[in-house]
């Protein structure tokens, strides 16, 4: 069960998170192409070890497990691999 970032993240993309990734599976990062460019974070959900070190360091709650992910946000998903190409 990974973690998807979901609405909430949108036009925030506050890096705390990232920082917070054993894994490195949150992108994009600051420095990265793509981070001006993209409107929230994307959590690779085959890189997730669902360790949920990101969830409290979230200062806007858009990180959910998969399984709690409210019904509202349930493309979130979706969306969240779409970035990653699965």
């Amino acid at each position: 069960m990974a973690y998807v970032i979901a609405e909430p993240c949108i036009g925030t993309k506050d890096a705390a998170c990232v920082d917070a990734c054993p894994v490195d599976c949150i992108h994009p990062k600051k420095d990265e192409e793509k981070f001006e460019g993209a409107t929230q974070l994307y959590i690779d959900p085959q890189e997730c070890i669902d360790c949920g070190a990101c969830v409290p360091v979230c200062p806007v709650s858009a990180i959910f497990a998969l399984d709690d992910l409210p019904e509202k946000w349930a493309g979130y998903a979706e969306v969240n691999s779409t970035f990653y190409g699965r």
